[in-house]
Formats: structure tokens, C-alpha cells, sequence
């Protein structure tokens, strides 16, 4: 069975959660695409994690654990979120986690590359968060970047740095006018950080191939559709594809299909970073909503940008998605509503649009909003979709109706065990 946990809006949507839940009836957890710019936060019976390159499956030491080649990671922050979760008692080995030594390493350079555009744009920025992953992806797809297995050839590896540290230099002395990279430091660095891993480097591929043949495998993916660098808010995107269909080819098993996408929504929207998000909340309502669910950043500690559940968003992610069920997540923060406003279609230069526009005419959009019953009441005990009241049971149908999809899983409170299967 290969299924993936897929985010349907702009990210955050509570991936983490889900897949540490599910993970109990998966041998294998992947992350494909993706560094260490967007986290997910898990909460069981050992306290509060917060994973921003490591699977989620990680917290379960029966479950193998599996880095893709569609990576780029950050070895020193890699070293520190290993260490920072085995200090609470959690092993990780070579056992346990497996990393592709066709992923790409982000390196120093890149992330300081990453600050200097940043600041280069000032108000026109993208809203990175300043942690490489574009000036990585743009290496990679230059075929300028170090991988994975490069660590593993130590002779080669001095040659192959310089090389790239003198192109580097190119745009950081003559374009940015600033101090230049020197080629030891990144060598010293790759030692430093790479070499406690070095053990868990492997033929991903072979791996996964072998376990598609008998066990069951689960792709969970960063950030959301709306981020995909083909199919999102383009240019205020991630920098690799999101899309539940890239999981096989970024986890190194390009020639295998998914038999299941579970799609991941809150029952509000949220964002984090720049770019259009049209049931955007503003003022106290926007504080209100924030403070109600913690919207933070997990990664960053940013407040998340905050807004009313978008039928038109959520309908287009599902869509690329290829969501075949849908978890529904903090449906809870919604008790404090009198009534709950829903987006259920846009505005556009003075004509109404049911479907998501993209370019400028996105960032023209104004949301037309209807109005359902809240429920006012504490709902993280219920267990059931019965125990539900029946406005929350209702704002639960209109969701699967509105979007074409059904809802399998809600949560309703951040413990593991806060949650409702749907019959």
C-alpha cells in the first residue's frame, strides 16, 4: 500500500499530526520533496516535537524512516533536530532512518545567499524563510550542488567544493559585494555535520523498491498545493513540487503509482509567507483566529497570515492533489465562532468565479462569503461524528459537498488522540 499525506492549501495544515497518527499502520514513512523551511509539529505522550527535515514516522521506533533524493538538506540543522529529539529518549540510527544519497545538501552559501536577495528585494521580497531552499534548488537544477553521497567519496569531495565555492564567489564578491566563501570552512562544515550520518546514507531506490513489494509505505510531503512551484501562487512558491504525484519519483521509485492520496485541510485557512490569500483575516477577527488556534510557524515562530475556510482554494487543491479522502484538521478552534463565514467563491474584476485564478487576476480576487451555524461548545472529547453537535456535523458535510471529496479524519484537539474516523 503507498499512500501520501498531502497538504490541500499554502502549508500548515496539520501533516505532521496526521502522519504521526497513521504512521502505526505503515512500515515505512518518506518525506520526498522539501528542506528544513517549513515544520511539522507532533504532540504525544512524550511531549511536543517539532520536525522540520526529519519524517514524522521518527517518533515511532518500529517505523523505518526514509530522506528522498527530492531533499535538500541542511546538514548542521539535520545534527541538531537528531540530537534535540533524542535527548527526549527517541533513537535514531541507522536502523531507523534511511537518507538518499541522491538528496541534495544545503550548504551555508546557501542560506546566506537566500538573506542577501531577500534584502536585496526589501518590500518586494518573497517572504523566504531565509533558510536556502530556492539558491539549493537552483544549484541542483544547475547541476552545481554537492549530494548526499559525495560525502562518501572524501578523495573527490575537496575537488568538487573548490569548484563550486569559486563560482559561488562570482556572485557573492562581484554581484553582492560581499566577503567571500571560503572553500575549507565548507569543508570543515561537511565534516563536522556529515560525518554522524554518514551510517544512514543509501540506495533509496533499492530500498523501496524491495518494501513497494510487500510493506506498506507513507509519503508525507511539505508545505501544500498552493505552494507546488508549478501549480501554486507562482513566484510566491516553494521551490519543488508539493504535488502528492512527484512522492514516488522524490522518494527514488519513480516507476511506482499511489494507491492513496489523503488530502490535509484546516478547517479555517492559514498562511505562511507572502502572496495572494484572499479569505485573508485582518485586525482583531484575524488576532482572534490566531490566538484561537496558535497559528506560529513552526519552523520560523512567524504568526501565520489567517482567513476564513476557502471553498475555491481548497477545491483546487484537492484537485491537483488527487485527494481521494480529505482529514479535516482544528476543527475545534472554530467553538469560539457565533457564526462561521466560508469563501465560497471570488470576486474578479466585477465578475464572480467559482474556480482558482492564477497570475494577476489572483491577486485581484475578493472573497464572497456565506455564513453557517456555529456550535458553541467544546468539542475536543467527542470521539465520534455523532458525539458532534449538529453544526459542526453540518459544516462537515458542506465541506466534503463543497469540495468534492469526502472526509475521512477530524481532529479536534492536538493530543494524538484527539480525533474522529468518519464511517
Amino acid at each position: 500500500m503507498l499512500t501520501a499525506i498531502v497538504g490541500v492549501n499554502w502549508g500548515d495544515e496539520g501533516k505532521g499530526r496526521m502522519v504521526d497518527l497513521l504512521s502505526s499502520h505503515y512500515d515505512m514513512v518518506v518525506r520526498y520533496q522539501g528542506g528544513n523551511n517549513a515544520g511539522h509539529t507532533v504532540i504525544n505522550d512524550r511531549g511536543k516535537f517539532i520536525l522540520n527535515l526529519l519524517p514524522s514516522g521518527i517518533l515511532r521506533q518500529t517505523t523505518v524512516n526514509v530522506m528522498g533524493n527530492g531533499m535538500v538538506i541542511d546538514l548542521e540543522h539535520l545534527y541538531h533536530e537528531m540530537q534535540a529529539i533524542q535527548e527526549k529518549g527517541i533513537h535514531i540510527g541507522p536502523d531507523n532512518l534511511k537518507i538518499s544519497d541522491k538528496a541534495t545538501i544545503c550548504m551555508p552559501y546557501h542560506k546566506r545567499l537566500d538573506e542577501l536577495e531577500e534584502d536585496r528585494l526589501g518590500d518586494a521580497k518573497f517572504g523566504s524563510t531565509r533558510r536556502g531552499i530556492a539558491p539549493v534548488y537552483a544549484d541542483k537544477y544547475m547541476k552545481k550542488a554537492l549530494r548526499m553521497g559525495d560525502l562518501l567519496d572524501p578523495d573527490t569531495l575537496p575537488k568538487k567544493v573548490a569548484q563550486i565555492v569559486e563560482w559561488k564567489n562570482l556572485l557573492v564578491e562581484g554581484g553582492y559585494k560581499t566577503k567571500a566563501i571560503s572553500a575549507e570552512e565548507m569543508l570543515q562544515w561537511l565534516a563536522r555535520y556529515g560525518t554522524p550520518i554518514l551510517d544512514c546514507i543509501c540506495d533509496t531506490t533499492e530500498l523501496l523498491t524491495e518494501a513497494a513489494e510487500t510493506k506498506n509505505i507513507l509519503f508525507e510531503a511539505q508545505l501544500g498545493a498552493l505552494r507546488d512551484i508549478d501549480f501554486g501562487i507562482y513566484p510566491f512558491t516553494s521551490s519543488s513540487s508539493t504535488i502528492a504525484a512527484y512522492a514516488p519519483i522524490g522518494a527514488g521509485i519513480p516507476g511506482h503509482t499511489l494507491d492513496e492520496t489523503i488530502g490535509i485541510m484546516k478547517a479555517y485557512s492559514s498562511c505562511v509567507g507572502e502572496g495572494p490569500f484572499t479569505a485573508e483575516l485582518f485586525g482583531p477577527e484575524g488576532d482572534a483566529l490566531r490566538e484561537a488556534g496558535g497559528e506560529y510557524g513552526a519552523a520560523t515562530g512567524r504568526p501565520r497570515r489567517v482567513g476564513r475556510f476557502d471553498v475555491v482554494a481548497s477545491r483546487y487543491g484537492t484537485f491537483v492533489q488527487g485527494a481521494t479522502c480529505l482529514a479535516l484538521t482544528k476543527l475545534d478552534v472554530l467553538s469560539y465562532v457565533e457564526k462561521i463565514p466560508v469563501c465560497v467563491a471570488y470576486e474578479v474584476d466585477g465578475v464572480r468565479l467559482d474556480t482558482f485564478p492564477s497570475g494577476d487576476r489572483l491577486t485581484r480576487a475578493k472573497p464572497i462569503y456565506e455564513y453557517l451555524e456555529g456550535f458553541h461548545c467544546d468539542i475536543s472529547s467527542c470521539r465520534t461524528f455523532e458525539a458532534l453537535p449538529k453544526a459542526a456535523q453540518k459544516y462537515i458535510r458542506y465541506i466534503e459537498q463543497a469540495v468534492g471529496c469526502p472526509v475521512r479524519y477530524v481532529s479536534v484537539g492536538a493530543e494524538r488522540d484527539a480525533y474522529i474516523t468518519m464511517k
